[in-house]
């Protein structure tokens, strides 16, 4: 009975010893290793090349380097409609002689086919084309105007020079209200007289970019300007809601080009009052293009009152010594005397 109870008692143990080596076993069983982390590379910002153009602040796919053309656009109503002027960056509207007003075309990001009727220069002209860093077109000259162009100041070609062979006249106007010229002959006159055909200046206007909001302005859809009595010299810019852009009559009639019958659509009308002087018999005029003053930005269907000064050379608006900000597109910049003013020529209506 005693082996018995021994023979019990040993196999019990002996079950017990592997219980405990099997559950020792299963305890130093490894936990399985958790997964590395996968780490991402990081993928290069791409490079969209896009850029702005300097004078009208939209976006462009190429950056955009070349050298700017300025041009003397006749606006005599015997020479409308242009050719060419639609497609300009910028136009200065400027008095000549009397309550007659010519045109300074800025031609950058959109080249024309053919510009004109080209028309002769002043020295107001010759300055801004200067400061601009511009090619200089032009088809005559004042006595002043010659001056400086004969001293170099802007590289530039003339009608004067070039009539008939660079210039060409059409034969349905009469001169001097039908002289034009090619943009290809604009590059070969380039050419000719050995001009940097880049543009290494910096512009000096601001634009708003998508994300921005402009300022809140008096609301102005109809502007009005008159140069004098003459109707046809009394101009009218009407603004779109839907094309937020401002189209432009002289005299009843509506901006547009010769050619492609196309209109004037613009972004921004832009006033600055400045002294305009009589300095001879002609009525020839000084104009100061250096003090600043002060001026009125529409754009948007709004009214902003502020002043010019002069930034690089050009002329661009301030509030409070801020630049004031523009409306992507094309701008129209009247110069206004002093004498009637901002206050006697221009008028706006909501």
């Amino acid at each position: 009975m005693k082996k018995k109870s021994w023979l019990i008692w040993i196999i019990l143990l002996w079950a017990a010893a592997a219980a405990a080596v099997f559950w020792m076993m299963s305890e130093k069983k490894e936990e399985p290793a958790e997964p590395e982390a996968i780490i991402e590379p990081e993928m290069p910002v791409e490079e969209t090349g896009k850029s702005t153009a300097p004078f009208t602040g939209l976006e462009r796919e190429q950056e955009l380097n070349q050298r700017p053309v300025m041009a003397v656009i006749n606006n005599h109503p015997h020479a409308r409609p242009q050719t060419g002027l639609t497609q300009a960056d910028m136009v200065f509207e400027l008095l000549a002689e009397g309550n007659v007003t010519r045109f300074l075309a800025l031609y950058q990001s959109d080249i024309p086919n053919q510009i004109g009727p080209i028309r002769s220069a002043r020295d107001y002209f010759v300055q801004l084309a200067a400061n601009y860093d511009a090619f200089f077109v032009a088809h005559g000259y004042s006595p002043d105007a010659k001056m400086l162009l004969d001293r170099g100041v802007v590289d530039h070609i003339n009608g004067m020079a070039y009539d008939g062979t660079l210039f060409q006249r059409s034969t349905d106007r009469i001169a001097p209200h039908n002289s034009y010229i090619s943009f290809d002959n604009i590059k070969t006159g380039m050419d000719m007289v050995d001009a940097e055909p880049s543009f290494d200046g910096e512009s000096a206007y601001h634009f708003y970019d998508n994300s921005e909001s402009a300022k809140l302005m008096e609301q102005a859809s109809l502007i009005e300007v008159a140069y004098g009595s003459d109707p046809m010299f009394q101009n009218l810019y009407t603004y779109d809601e839907t094309t937020h852009r401002y189209s432009r009559s002289s005299g009843g009639v509506l901006t547009g080009d010769k050619e492609s019958l196309e209109i004037m659509e613009i972004a921004n009308v832009v006033f600055f009052e400045t002294a305009h002087d009589v300095i001879d018999e002609k009525g020839r005029l000084a104009i100061d293009l250096e003090s600043g003053g002060d001026a009125l930005v529409f754009h948007g269907g709004g009214r902003l009152e502020a002043e010019w000064t002069v930034e690089n050379g050009m002329l661009v608006p301030v509030q409070n010594g801020e630049p004031v900000k523009l409306a992507p597109g094309k701008t129209w910049i009247h110069l206004i005397p002093e004498n009637p003013g901002l206050d006697g020529m221009v008028s706006a209506t909501p």
